[in-house]
């Protein structure tokens, strides 16, 4: 119920006393009651902004007020009367004049007012007016506005003040050398001049000497001043001088085209949002407009400025000086702190405001603008967070080229200093914001919209091709078109992995993609996931046979509709492996996550679980580690630098673990530790779970809730609780390894200290492992059984270490807890001391033990649920869940290793001579070792060695005789191995940048040889032919060969051909060009503009985050990338920390260039081809083609 307002009654009736003797207008009016043709004369008021109402004009005490500030007054219109009265009373209601007083806040309603006179009334709405103090508003606004004016223009003179004192300053110390100087000469002459009259007397022919020698010596001066000047120019300082003049040039190219991307965001974009935000219906309003663009303009006036001193600087060339333009700079830059903070959240408002149809079109109407050259506005929006690391890297080079005694040295270093600053800022935003543009790249291909890639939250993990397999009635799958061609074109799917939901989308011929009307969108809390489909009763043979074990299902129970079942099938087992790793992971992620989340809840909605917010070693800067404002996946803000320590920590957490961390640590471990210490922590959690665990993370995990939420009960059968944890957060499901697969469970949170339960609800007698239950089984209400937790003493768990050593299993450890004692819904427990489950133990509880009965060995009585069992059940998990990580997505680790093979395959064996294991663990580590001992995995793939082999056919093709369309896809297939064979440990350290290169990156040496060749190829069969046409013919159907490659979304191949067509032993050949046709000439124009390195090759990267694999990008790219990576920040700290920021963004690399590799064509090799492509006696090198280009066409004649 809501509280009534308190005010002064007698401080009320003092201005109301006030009011009768000293109001500004008093009088009677006629006040409209609630009832609609009802008014009551009262006698009014108005004292300041108060209007009082009394009954009469004798009343003391007054029968209301209103507040008018803020208020508007109008004139209103006399009502229609109803009924036809006598003349005469009808022409004094028109008479009468009718005005109403709207408030300015809302849920009050307006008073409607009349007067007999119009002049009264005019001069009631005059007085109401002035009170309502609208004009006083107005004027404080305006005077708002010329304030803040007057601030920036008194910032602006203390600046050019300073400025001025600073050139003072400089011009007094240069009058104080000049008078030196001018001192200096006095004396010299002076002295000389004793000398000068002794001149005059000397002999002329003493003069004609003295001439000569003095032009002799003059040109003795300026012969060595020559020399001089030819032995600077071939100096090395000279030499530097010109590298930096270079680069200053190259800067004012790059300011000129932001200043000119910024113009087109605020004139193609800002100002005309800003006017339809002032139309009558506006699409999208003031307030979002500024959200989305905050400073945008600011910051295009002030690089505005910037180009324009640069520009100024290059006109008093060969004088080159900087450093004050960027003095000028740094002052005005925090601005960008302000749009760094702000531009996720202006991304958010902008795909918000998507939503809205009318904005939408508006929006697509300016994008189609032709200065966009196709680019979003994200895109635009962007285009700041990449300016500072551009003058970061400009200073860098500048600096370089920088003697230590130059004027600008320190300058510059200062402004390097305070840009990195600044990019520390930046750095942990660039990392959102690039998922949120994947986010609405996918969004924008999708035909039909799809409004969950709007939220920011959605982490994109993957994306591939798979082949659904279609279904019938009761789960069993078609075999009417298994194996067929029909299958693979029909049941190709485009599927895109995010950390909250899976997307199955088809492809249209024009290459936009369509949601499924059914199961398009999965979410990942109501899917189960089941890797290995086993055999039926009326299936003998099973569907692993008939896909060779390349299927997994994904069961879908969404709580408003029929359970259904997904089959997909992956090209190979390792991509298999690869998304079954993801999609668990990401299942068991969202599902613990959710889980605390909605248990520790608080009441001021607060979305970071209590227990997270408990513990400061996951939030607070401590002196081994240091965390960035950024949150990952489980909403705990990500790790900036760390010991390898805390690393390890973070890996082995039992509380959750963010498949973003897991990513980034599993790619960029061997950078600061090895695989050794990684595999020991992992052993150590498994076997010494309590000694292995920080003792903090082991109080909070156990934690049970003592705050002041304790007070509210949380409805055990809430149906969004039920709804988010219908199933367990199983590693590998299978019918066989879970009979009872389809049991419910529902926790009931226990907020009291003293009383807490946790209801399992099973479809039927959870003791028998070989009744088997639909999906769709709904438990009876009459079997559910409560298990309630009795209290455990603190010595039971310092004493289990010790006990542990006894044992002769280290993960001994019992599967139902002793202290959980089963009763019927009615009974009565036969302990009556109660404690409340933690939702982290309930979670593990339920993660052990669903969907399985007793394990042989075992009855009810023998089985505790004490802290060691939590413990340890969920250690196994966590072990298991990092090992098939690790096995499934980096294989070439143990493939390397043969010892960390060994050390893996010892360990899960030990895990399965575990007598107490679940049979869900003892699944999950079956398919671990079998994963891990299959030595055929990649025997589906083709690999350039092979082919090698394979070129050693009886009759070589030509090139006349090899179509375009051969030639694409053999080139494809080609640039295809040779870039899924470069392992990605090659990526780490710049090896391709060594001396030793060719020993520490064989394989990346190998691809930029194969690029050279291939290029060398293009290039040596056109310059085969001797005349003119055969030459133009060659080029149209290279130019052709590399079309057809970029509509396979080889952009390698592109490159490879266009680099080709551009060296300077083809390119001079006029003669040959002038007979290539217009249009072969226009599409080499849009090639070379789709893969242009200008601007970090924006188009290349643009065009590969709107295509889905299989493609083979351009591996320079990433290259330039790492390398820019591993040159600006240092892989530790001073203080010996890791700068796991640093490998966060290595890893991102790192998974977009293994996306690509992973998925292959579907391509059939022809040796005849890539005999042709692969022979190297048909290169040419570089030498001898120019000297052919000359014969061919020689030179003109200057």
């Amino acid at each position: 119920m809501q509280k009534s307002v308190r005010y002064n009654e007698g401080h009320a009736l003092y201005l109301a006393f006030l009011a009768r003797k000293e109001g500004t207008k008093r009088g009677f009016l006629s006040k409209k009651a609630t009832e609609a043709s009802r008014w009551h004369e009262k006698w009014f008021a108005l004292y300041q902004n108060v209007l009082f109402y009394f009954e009469g004009e004798q009343s003391c005490r007054p029968a209301g007020m209103y507040l008018l500030e803020g208020c508007s007054c109008e004139r209103a219109l006399a009502p229609p009367r109803a009924g036809a009265g006598p003349g005469g009373a009808r022409d004094a209601l028109d008479k009468q004049y009718y005005f109403t007083v709207f408030f300015g806040h809302e849920g009050q309603k307006p008073l409607e007012l009349r007067c007999e006179e119009e002049q009264d009334g005019k001069e009631w709405m005059e007085a109401i007016h002035q009170a309502s103090y609208a004009d006083i508003l107005i004027e404080r606004e305006v005077l708002m506005q010329k304030y803040i004016h007057l601030v920036q223009i008194v910032e602006t003179e203390k600046i050019a003040a300073n400025q001025l004192r600073h050139q003072l300053e400089d011009q007094d110390t240069e009058i104080e050398r000049l008078k030196s100087e001018i001192i200096a000469l006095n004396k010299t002459k002076e002295r000389m001049r004793p000398y000068q009259s002794n001149q005059e007397d000397e002999d002329p022919d003493i003069k004609k000497i003295k001439k000569v020698q003095s032009f002799m010596r003059g040109w003795l001066c300026r012969r060595k001043w020559k020399t001089i000047v030819q032995d600077y120019i071939c100096s090395p300082h000279a030499e530097s001088m010109r590298k930096r003049n270079q680069i200053v040039f190259t800067m004012v190219e790059a300011e000129s085209e932001y200043v000119h991307q910024l113009y087109i965001l605020v004139n193609g974009f800002l100002r005309p949002l800003r006017m339809a935000a002032s139309s009558k219906k506006p699409p999208i309003s003031h307030d979002d407009v500024s959200s989305i663009f905050l400073n945008s303009e600011t910051i295009m006036f002030l690089h505005e400025i910037f180009h324009q001193g640069l520009k100024a600087r290059i006109a008093n060339w060969p004088t080159l000086i900087l450093a004050d333009l960027f003095d000028i700079l740094l002052p005005m830059l925090n601005i960008y702190q302000e749009f760094v903070r702000n531009h996720q959240y202006s991304l958010q408002v902008l795909a918000n405001c998507k939503q809205n149809r009318d904005f939408d079109k508006l929006l697509k109407q300016y994008e189609a603008n032709p200065a966009c050259e196709g680019r979003m506005l994200e895109t635009f929006l962007t285009y700041p967070m990449f300016q500072i690391p551009r003058y970061i890297i400009t200073l860098h080079e500048l600096l370089a080229h920088t003697p230590h005694e130059h004027v600008e040295r320190k300058s510059l270093e200062f402004a390097k200093s305070k840009l990195e600053e600044l990019s520390r800022v930046m750095h942990d935003e660039v990392s959102d914001t690039e998922n949120i543009r994947k986010n609405l790249a996918i969004e924008r291909m999708i035909v039909e919209g799809c409004d969950i890639l709007l939220d920011t939250s959605q982490t994109f993990i993957r994306q591939g091709s798979l082949i659904q397999v279609p279904s019938v009635e009761r789960g069993k799958l078609s075999k009417v078109r298994l194996g067929s061609l029909s299958l693979k074109k029909e049941g190709e799917r485009q599927c895109f992995l995010f950390t909250k939901h899976f997307l199955i989308c088809t492809r249209s011929s024009g290459g936009k993609l369509h949601l499924l009307k059914t199961g398009g969108v999965l979410s990942l809390i109501e899917c189960t996931l089941v890797e290995e489909p086993d055999t039926s009763d009326d299936d003998p043979k099973g569907s692993g046979q008939v896909f060779g074990h390349l299927d997994f299902k994904i069961v879908v129970e969404p709580p408003d509709a029929a359970p259904f079942t997904v089959v997909l099938l992956a090209p190979s087992r390792q991509e298999k492996a690869a998304w079954t790793s993801d999609i668990s992971q990401c299942v068991d992620n969202i599902r613990c996550n959710g889980l605390m989340t909605i248990v520790f809840e608080e009441n001021s909605k607060v979305s970071v679980p209590h227990m997270i917010k408990s513990d400061a070693r996951l939030h607070k800067d401590d002196t081994d580690i240091c965390f960035s404002k950024t949150l990952n996946s489980c909403k705990v803000p990500q790790i900036r630098y760390a010991s390898v320590e805390r690393l390890l920590e973070r890996l082995t957490d039992l509380r959750f673990l963010s498949i973003d961390f897991l990513n980034t640590f599993l790619h960029t471990y061997r950078i600061f530790t090895t695989a050794a210490v990684v595999l020991g922590k992992l052993s150590d959690i498994y076997k010494r779970p309590f000694t292995s665990i920080p003792v903090r993370s082991l109080e909070l995990f156990f934690a049970t809730s003592q705050n002041s939420r304790g007070e509210h009960l949380m409805d055990g059968k809430s149906p969004h609780l039920c709804r988010k944890f219908s199933s367990p957060p199983p590693l590998a499901v299978s019918r066989t390894s879970s009979p009872v697969r389809a049991r419910k469970l529902s926790l009931t949170s226990p907020l009291n200290s003293r009383i807490g339960a946790l209801d399992l609800t099973t479809s039927s007698a959870s003791s028998s492992p070989t009744t088997t239950h639909s999906p769709a089984a709904s438990p009876p209400p009459h079997t559910a059984a409560v298990l309630e937790s009795a209290p455990v003493d603190r010595a039971g768990v310092e004493s289990s270490p010790a006990a542990d050593a006894t044992e002769p299993s280290p993960c001994r450890s019992p599967s139902t807890p002793r202290h959980l004692r089963y009763r019927q819904p009615g009974g009565q427990t036969a302990d009556n001391s109660h404690c409340s489950v933690s939702p982290a133990s309930a979670f593990a509880i339920a993660t052990a033990a669903a969907g399985h009965g007793s394990p042989p060995g075992f009855n009810n009585t023998e089985r505790t649920c004490d802290k060691e069992f939590i413990i340890r059940r969920t250690a196994t998990n966590r072990v298991l869940n990092v090992l098939r990580h690790w096995v499934s997505k980096h294989a070439q680790d143990f493939e390397l290793n043969n010892e960390l093979k060994m050390n893996v395959l010892n360990l899960l064996e030990e895990v399965l001579r575990d007598p107490d294991l679940l049979p869900q663990e003892r699944k999950a580590t079956a398919n671990i070792l079998r994963a891990l001992s299959q030595d055929d995995q990649d025997d589906i793939h083709l690999k350039l060695e092979d082919i090698i082999q394979l070129t050693d056919c009886p009759k070589a093709e030509c090139f006349e005789t090899l179509s375009a369309m051969e030639l694409a896809e053999q080139i494809t297939l080609l640039d295809h191995i040779v870039f899924r064979s470069i392992p990605y440990e090659e990526f780490l350290g710049q090896g391709w940048m060594k001396l030793d290169k060719n020993e520490r990156t064989p394989y990346i040496m190998k691809t930029s040889q194969h690029f050279n060749d291939m290029s060398n190829l293009v290039a040596s069969q056109i310059m085969n032919y001797a005349d003119v046409s055969s030459r133009a013919n060659a080029i149209e159907k290279w130019v052709a060969v590399a079309d057809i490659c970029r509509c396979l979304h080889n952009y390698n191949g592109v490159l490879e051909i266009t680099s080709a067509l551009n060296r300077s032993a083809i390119y001079r050949l006029k003669k040959t060009w002038a007979k290539v046709s217009k249009q072969t000439k226009a599409l080499m124009d849009k090639l070379q503009k789709t893969i242009s390195s200008e601007g970090r090759f924006k188009n290349l990267r643009e065009t590969l985050k709107n295509c889905n694999p299989p493609a083979v990008p351009y591996l320079g790219m990433y290259l330039t990338d790492l390398a820019f990576i591993e040159e600006g920040t240092p892989n530790f700290t001073e203080e010996g920390l890791v700068n796991f920021s640093k490998m966060r963004m290595i890893s991102h690399i790192i998974r977009e260039i293994r996306q690509f590799q992973q998925t292959s064509y579907r391509i059939d090799h022809q040796p005849k081809v890539t005999q042709y492509l692969l022979d190297k006696a048909l290169i040419i090198d570089e030498d001898t083609l120019y000297e052919l280009s000359l014969k061919i066409e020689p030179r003109l004649p200057a």
